[in-house]
């Protein structure tokens, strides 16, 4: 089966007090195997990456109202005039507010929902045919209907 990648490369701004914020380039990226999901790698000064994963619904909700609870909140907002979305990031580690334009999430979302337009996830991932298959009856399940131990309410001589 065929998979599609989105991908967009944007410079994000960790926001560390209302008047200072340092630039953090970040990859975002939706793969159409895992249609639920958005993947978010963030470029910091380390080796690695860190990456982030969390609800692509939560992501396009974020864009228009506030969102999420937890580990990730999502909202817009305006900064300058400008258009933005924020993503309030928390876990064991510590927690990170993050600015990202609005416009430059917006286009790549809305190529993520061409890909995989909302409500056709679960049938892109399989979801169904596998619980169909997981559940479907077999002729073992008569077995595991039968009780193998008797009753502790048997009548005195049986």
């Amino acid at each position: 089966m065929h998979h599609t990648v989105v991908e967009r490369e944007l410079e994000l701004k960790l926001v560390l007090s209302p008047e200072r914020s340092i630039p953090v380039p970040a990859r975002l990226a939706y793969r159409s195997d895992d249609p639920f999901a958005v993947h978010v790698a963030f470029h910091v000064d380390s080796e690695h990456p860190v990456d982030w994963t969390f609800a692509r619904e939560l992501l396009v909700e974020g864009v228009f109202r506030p969102c999420g609870h937890g580990d990730v909140r999502v909202w817009p907002t305006k900064v300058e005039g400008r258009g933005v979305v924020l993503m309030a990031l928390s876990s064991p580690d510590g927690d990170a507010l993050l600015e990202a334009p609005a416009a430059q999430v917006s286009a790549w979302l809305e190529r993520t929902l061409r890909v995989v337009p909302p409500g056709t996830e679960a049938g892109r991932h399989g979801i169904d045919d596998g619980l169909a298959e997981l559940l479907a009856p077999t002729p073992a399940d008569d077995l595991w209907l039968c009780d193998p131990w008797p009753s502790d309410e048997s009548v005195d001589g049986e």
